[in-house]
């Protein structure tokens, strides 16, 4: 015998039912004494920011997020599973420095960086409610009464701990990498962060950067000639060699960490009135003869030549 299924089902309807019966039976919460003892399994979750409401970018990741505890869960696993607030970067800043009125790091320091710390400390939390409803509508199971916080000290010290061990095993290095930048707060923006505004398209399809070489390590090929001198009336200090470099991607030079030549191709070396020297591609001459002005060609020497 089968119980006939009813054509006009409503979902919605049927999904708040067991959502009632999941919480009125404290499933979540038996799932998970029931495997006492068992292998536990960890799930390292990125918390969010709990200075604003839940959104579309949330609920699809969270709904990927649930599943793993889930099956893991099934496959016999105790699994423990505690909600997080992330407390810590620019949108909580931002949120304070709006509603106190201030615009500047010097704002905030007149204002007492204690202060300000304080009122960051309780707006974190502002919707904790709001998110606790909607993820627990989704159906995802997560322990909101054993929440942790990014601001606590434990918190904070087993990071640290994390890192010292990554230290000691050698695993850290020293690197580049190219990320958004904020000049006013003098940090780098994560694409949370950027997407908050104040980053604009502009055009910039080229710029020419002036790279100077290091008094004492100019090799005797790039040296300039003996009549490498400035010309009459210009100011006599000790002329500088630099190489010119173009680039229609000048947002990726932090990362650059050399400047390479064409084998093959003629470099010049030529002075300027002021005595200083500049060595670019012979084709790229005719490129720069406004800005350069009247200049003096010293040498044309190839790529290969000047390695």
């Amino acid at each position: 015998m089968y119980t006939p299924i009813d054509p006009k089902q409503n979902f919605p309807a049927l999904e708040e039912e067991i959502l009632k019966f999941w919480e009125a039976n404290d499933i979540f919460k038996k799932s998970i004494a029931q495997r006492e003892g068992s292998k536990e399994f960890t799930f390292y979750d990125g918390p969010p920011f709990a200075t604003g409401l839940p959104h579309f970018g949330h609920f699809v990741p969270s709904t990927i997020k649930d599943i793993i505890p889930r099956y893991q869960t099934m496959r016999g696993k105790k699994v423990d599973r505690r909600f997080g607030w992330d407390c810590h970067g620019l949108p909580v800043e931002n949120l304070i420095e709006k509603e106190l009125g201030l615009n500047s790091k010097t704002d905030i320091e007149n204002y007492g960086i204690g202060k300000f710390n304080e009122a960051c400390r309780e707006s974190v939390l502002r919707y904790t409610k709001e998110w606790r409803t909607i993820i627990t509508r989704l159906g995802r199971w997560v322990d909101f009464d054993r929440d942790y916080k990014t601001m606590e000290s434990g918190y904070m010290e087993s990071i640290w701990a994390v890192i010292k061990a990554l230290w000691e095993k050698g695993l850290l290095y020293e690197g580049y990498y190219i990320l958004p930048y904020c000049p006013r707060c003098a940090t780098v923006l994560s694409n949370h962060e950027l997407n908050l505004g104040g980053y604009k398209d502009v055009h910039d399809p080229a710029i020419t950067i002036r790279f100077k070489i290091k008094e004492g390590e100019v090799s005797p090929s790039l040296q300039p000639a003996a009549s490498a001198t400035p010309s009459a009336g210009t100011p006599r200090n000790a002329p500088s060699l630099y190489f010119l470099a173009w680039t229609t991607t000048p947002w990726t030079l932090p990362s650059n960490l050399a400047l390479t030549l064409g084998a093959d191709i003629d470099y010049v070396m030529l002075q300027l009135e002021t005595g200083d020297c500049y060595i670019l591609a012979q084709a790229r001459l005719e490129a720069y003869k406004k800005e350069l002005g009247e200049i003096k060609i010293l040498w044309t020497k190839k790529g290969s030549e000047l390695a």
